[in-house]
């Protein structure tokens, strides 16, 4: 284990950074999680290692992995941001204010009722601070990570997360716009059987992967992947405009992500998709969540009653 020689006493901020390179083994892309410029989430790694004296991550020019040290101390590093978290959760519950982090699939927000969610929310707790967090297809992680005290997201969630359903609608493939299927829709699955889904993140939870890529599809044929794994939706609709293969969104993408490039195309047996409110059962009782949850019941009401 490389000892450095620290003394110091390390941030929350640097635990949190740290955490995201462990998940990511890349500092461009934990530097992007982090919305900070490279060189200075780096400094930040740095600044850990020395703090605490010892070698965090083993750098190479091809390379980043966790050293021995960072393998033992991610778990521990892990308690003390939970900790914190639950300390100021607790401190701001006591004192009647406070911040709820959401976490919000892509461009979910813009779809009904989640708007009239939060503004209900936001008149029923007016001092609260309500902060939207987007996320990618790692949604589901972050609310099991804690990065989010509930999240916005579709349908499905792996066993261990709980979610109150909200809303559905239909689903349509998005396409290379130069495909001869392309221009013929609507479509059935069984017209796009020899074409590719655009491949996952391991990231994300196989109930996920398999709804929204139809796997298996009708008849118990297992559905064809493209050796190109998305990162986000956007990264997935740049594949799909380079040829790489499809994906299944909701019809609504047509309006919030048009792209050239991409078609997107009726498709009639596709399962509808449905977006929920999702939360840990830890944090079930805990003031702001539960403040979510009856916002959402009420708009519920209201829009279904």
């Amino acid at each position: 284990m490389a000892k450095l020689g620290g003394s110091g006493n390390p941030s929350i901020q640097q635990i949190r950074l740290f955490l995201l390179l462990a998940e990511e083994l890349h500092f461009g892309r934990a530097a992007a999680r982090a919305f900070m410029a490279q060189p200075t989430f780096s400094r930040h790694i740095k600044s850990l290692e020395r703090d605490l004296g010892v070698a965090l991550v083993d750098r190479t020019s091809r390379r980043v992995a966790l050293s021995a040290a960072g393998e033992a101390l991610q778990a521990r590093m892990r308690a003390v941001v939970h900790a914190m978290q639950e300390l100021r959760r607790e401190a701001d519950a006591q004192a009647g204010s406070g911040r709820i982090v959401i976490g919000s699939f892509e461009a979910i927000t813009s779809l009904p009722p989640i708007p009239a969610i939060l503004d209900e929310l936001r008149r029923r707790l007016p001092q609260l601070e309500v902060q939207v967090l987007r996320t990618g297809f790692d949604a589901t992680e972050a609310v099991s990570r804690g990065d989010v005290d509930a999240a916005f997201l579709f349908l499905p969630v792996p066993n261990g997360i709980r979610a109150l359903p909200l809303d559905s609608g239909p689903r349509c493939a998005a396409m290379p716009a130069d495909d001869p299927l392309a221009a013929e829709g609507p479509l059935a699955l069984a017209d796009l059987a020899d074409r590719e889904h655009i491949g996952w993140s391991d990231r994300v939870p196989k109930v996920y992967q398999d709804f929204w890529a139809v796997d298996p599809r009708p008849g118990g044929r297992p559905a064809r992947y493209s050796p190109h794994a998305m990162g986000d939706f956007e990264s997935g609709l740049q594949l799909i405009a380079m040829g790489g293969g499809l994906l299944f969104p909701p019809t609504v993408g047509r309006e919030l992500y048009p792209r050239p490039g991409v078609s997107y195309v009726d498709v009639t047996d596709l399962e509808p998709w449905t977006s929920a409110l999702a939360w840990l059962p830890a944090n079930h009782d805990k003031p702001f969540v539960a403040a979510l949850r009856k916002a959402a019941r009420a708009v519920l009401s209201r829009t279904c009653g």
